[in-house]
């Protein structure tokens, strides 16, 4: 063939130089056709056989098992093993200042250095997060993250938070912790998402609600330092936004995220809020508090906001839900109606805002009766209630100390504004919080203002701050994650929209046998720390 091959070349007249090139040319296709022969001959399957089986001979099997779940790890972003101790990870409990709370954030805190002493390991470091800012929007967190990152980025590996009554073990939390390389970026926590759009998070995810997962505070959320470096570079180059914070979790995981550029939540099966295997880090004591004996019905005043055109529909379910548990209750509007019976304050009605409404509702509370109550709930029409419950939970603070108890919201926060509770979920105030705010000059700016925006300004100028509570709920119970209301014994519930309200009272609050057993079980939380 290669004679053939310069026997029909001779016959060409080229030029010297052009014979050249031709040859090595030729030379070049020439080598390459017999390096891919040789590769093929090597690939056939007995020749392949024969010369990996020697290589494989010397790997065991053990070995080969460690290989392929290194592989996996690697495929999913976790290292097989990171060198974590417990001084590398930063406690931060999501506290409140209230001496009842800051007392179940302490007896938190003690746990977790006791289980770090007894593992023999240095202390880590605890924080309690009233204590570490007098920052009016430092419970929505992001606005501490450049002081984690300027004080712990150089020692510590993890920011880890968690709610008051969160339950950790220390040893599982650290073997759990070790799967993921704190080199990188990782956003931790028990993963809930909505099962349909919904007004709290302004119908994010329409089309797929499912699609976008946040973290559940109870179970406890993770952190890692190049992830909070991270945010801490964004939140210098732009502030964060003056609007409204409605679900701190969900907004959290939206920052974070940022549109697809940012980390979306990984979901770690070991942070629990059940305890529903041994290999859960943490769970979440979920109950309703009872220091003492339950507040009489006598001492709560519940005070309905309704008008006119409310009298007909949403009164009535009022009365056949949960009014025949209080003993002491009223309905103010702006028509006087002796059938139900209304009160009319003498304030017109207004579409929105209610705040006129509501200031005369305080002033006839404090200045012209009741003189010996301890507590004012205020609702809407359309809220639904459970009084058992609530005297559960009030029996654990103090009526002689300033309290504004209910769902906590925030507005502009970012920029220095105030957080207020949630009028549709109920408003609580002690007497004693009544009486500063109305020493106060701090009023209504027109009839129509938001009721609770207001008072929450009122409040945070006084140095009153909101106390928070997750069992009064502003929305429907569709409108949460079913996970999310499986660790809560709810208080309230708020909106008649698309829902029956009478089967939503006696499936979510109504009081039972359900609510004896509970009781039974809550006698000693106060050691289970």
């Amino acid at each position: 063939m290669w004679n053939r091959t310069l026997n029909a070349l001779r016959s060409i007249s080229l030029h010297p130089a052009s014979w050249c090139f031709l040859f090595s040319f030729l030379y070049l296709i020439w080598f390459s056709v017999i390096a891919v022969l040789g590769r093929v001959w090597e690939d056939s399957p007995g020749n392949r056989n024969k010369t990996e089986l020697g290589a494989f001979a010397l790997v065991s099997e053990d070995t080969k098992k460690e290989v392929k779940q290194s592989k996996n790890l690697e495929k999913g972003g976790i290292s097989r093993k990171s060198d974590v101790d417990l001084k590398g990870i930063v406690f931060v409990i999501q506290s409140q200042s209230n001496s009842f709370h800051a007392k179940r954030a302490e007896q938190l805190k003690q746990s977790i250095l006791k289980q770090a002493a007894n593992l023999t390991q240095e202390l880590p470091r605890v924080l309690l997060l009233h204590q570490m800012s007098k920052q009016e929007g430092a419970w929505t967190i992001l606005p501490l993250l450049p002081h984690f990152s300027v004080t712990y980025s150089r020692n510590s590996s993890w920011i880890f938070f968690c709610e008051e009554e969160t339950r950790i073990q220390i040893p599982e939390l650290l073997e759990t912790l070790r799967r993921y390389d704190p080199s990188k970026e990782w956003f931790l926590g028990k993963a809930l998402h909505d099962e349909e759009s919904t007004i709290i998070h302004h119908y994010a995810f329409s089309e797929n609600p499912t699609v976008f997962k946040y973290p559940d505070f109870a179970a406890g959320w993770a952190l890692s330092i190049p992830l909070v470096n991270k945010l801490t570079k964004r939140l210098r180059s732009e502030s964060l936004k003056s609007d409204f914070t409605i679900d701190l979790k969900h907004e959290i995981a939206l920052y974070i995220w940022d549109k697809g550029d940012g980390r979306p939540l990984t979901s770690v099966p070991e942070f629990c809020t059940d305890a529903v295997n041994a290999s859960c880090a943490t769970t979440f004591h979920s109950f309703l508090p009872l220091c003492g004996h339950p507040v009489k019905k006598e001492d709560i005043f519940f005070a309905v906001k309704t008008c006119k055109k409310f009298h007909g529909d949403r009164i009535p379910i009022v009365k056949q839900t949960w009014a025949g548990q209080a003993s002491l209750i009223e309905y103010y509007s702006d028509h006087a109606e002796s059938s139900i019976p209304t009160v009319d304050l003498g304030i017109p009605n207004t579409d929105r805002g209610h705040c006129g409404k509501t200031f005369a509702i305080l002033e006839r509370f404090l200045n012209h009766s009741h003189d010996k109550i301890a507590w004012l709930v205020i609702v809407d029409d359309d809220t639904l209630i459970s009084i058992s419950r609530l005297q559960h939970l009030l029996s654990c603070y103090d009526s002689s100390e300033p309290l504004f108890l209910g769902e906590r919201y925030g507005y502009g926060l970012g920029t220095g504004g105030y957080s207020y509770v949630t009028g549709g979920g109920g408003m609580v105030f002690s007497r004693e919080a009544i009486r500063r705010l109305l020493a106060s000059k701090c009023r209504c700016y027109s009839n129509d203002a938001p009721d609770d925006m207001v008072l929450g300004m009122c409040f945070s100028g006084l140095g009153i701050p909101v106390t928070h509570s997750p069992l009064f709920h502003q929305a429907r119970p569709v409108d949460y994650p079913r996970d999310y209301l499986s660790h809560q014994i709810p208080i309230s519930f708020h909106k008649h929209w698309n829902i029956d309200p009478v089967k939503v009272y006696f499936t979510w609050l109504a009081p039972g046998e359900e609510d004896k057993a509970r009781q039974e079980t809550q006698k000693g939380f106060k050691e289970e720390l």
